[in-house]
């Protein structure tokens, strides 16, 4: 589920609830976008869960002596202490005129009393389930290419979902780079094939393969180059991730399996399995394990958990390359 919440008035609590994050963070674009088309000098509070403290929520959310709007948001709210969720609950039952409040959880058991306490409440609930139907991920990739005033091909939209696999953020990312680097009306299958065979722009894909393959000066300034021409940290950070986690999967795979099985398995494309098996040279299980941990650091900090996205992501660029060779 989409959402385009700009220009109308949001809850005054909203509950996202799914384990699909790109869409999960549209959900929580699109409700702070309101609350600023409402009130320009809204006030934005990101907070995690696991760091909320009890009493917070009500400092928060207590009314402004100047009448100022602020906007709440809590990501990661399954992680709630107990003391924490029933101030939320007893919260959503009677919220604040000048306070948006959003709760994002990823569904499942833990943190139910939350989404169960939230939604007795009256919460606005939004739903954004993984996208793991075939069809369902090409209605997405040509939703985005829509969404920038653009057309794709049926031909093209397959070709892209093949080449790039899965994951909403990566063929987010691809999209928004095809938009950028083409210029006609309808995207076709020779501008996807020309993209997806040694194009010599930037993409996050770029930052990423750079960084896993130990080359640190190029991947920053890669890094820098992407930032500059505008693309989200959020979408760099996924990269990263995408880029470590073939690794993972890859390296992990049952050894007995080849060729079309192994891609069945992994659910990547053949051309990725054999690049991603060149990256793995010069990477280890610890490696590996501490280049995830500092990409996971790195989307906190991009999320509201730091000031400078730039920095932390430089910061984990470097750590990747240095944990490639063992160190």
């Amino acid at each position: 589920m989409l959402l385009d919440m700009a220009g109308t008035h949001p809850a005054l609590v909203t509950l996202v609830v799914g384990d699909e994050e790109l869409l999960a963070e549209r959900a929580v674009s699109g409700v702070i976008a309101a609350a600023r088309a409402a009130d320009g000098g809204a006030d934005v509070h990101d907070l995690i869960g696991g760091k909320v403290t009890p009493g917070e929520l009500t400092q928060l959310t207590s009314p402004s002596l100047f009448g100022d709007r602020s906007v709440v948001v809590i990501r990661s709210a399954q992680d709630l202490v107990k003391d924490v969720i029933a101030e939320v609950v007893k919260y959503a039952a009677h919220p604040s005129d000048d306070t948006v409040l959003v709760l994002v959880h990823p569904g499942g058991v833990k943190g139910k009393a939350l989404v169960d306490g939230v939604k007795k409440a009256g919460a606005s609930l939004v739903t954004v389930s993984k996208v793991t139907k075939a069809g369902e991920r090409l209605d997405f990739l040509k939703n985005e290419i829509k969404r920038a005033g653009r057309g794709i091909s049926a031909d093209a939209a397959q070709a892209l979902l093949d080449a790039v696999g899965n994951d909403l953020r990566e063929l987010a990312a691809a999209c928004n780079q095809l938009v950028f680097d083409t210029e006609d009306k309808t995207i076709n299958a020779a501008a996807v094939a020309r993209y997806h065979k040694g194009r010599a722009e930037v993409t996050g894909f770029n930052v990423a393969d750079s960084a896993v393959e130990g080359r640190l000066a190029e991947a920053l300034e890669q890094l820098r180059w992407a930032l500059g021409t505008g693309v989200a940290p959020v979408l760099l950070v996924s990269a990263l991730a995408g880029g470590l986690r073939g690794l993972a999967k890859v390296g992990g795979a049952p050894r007995n399996l080849r060729g079309g099985q192994l891609a069945s398995h992994l659910g990547m494309p053949p051309w990725k399995i054999d690049r991603v098996k060149r990256q793995l040279n010069g990477w280890g299980p610890e490696g590996l394990s501490r280049a995830i941990q500092a990409v996971a650091d790195a989307d906190e900090q991009v999320k509201g958990g730091g000031a400078d996205p730039a920095y932390a992501l430089e910061h984990t660029v470097q750590v990747i390359v240095a944990s490639r060779t063992g160190r």
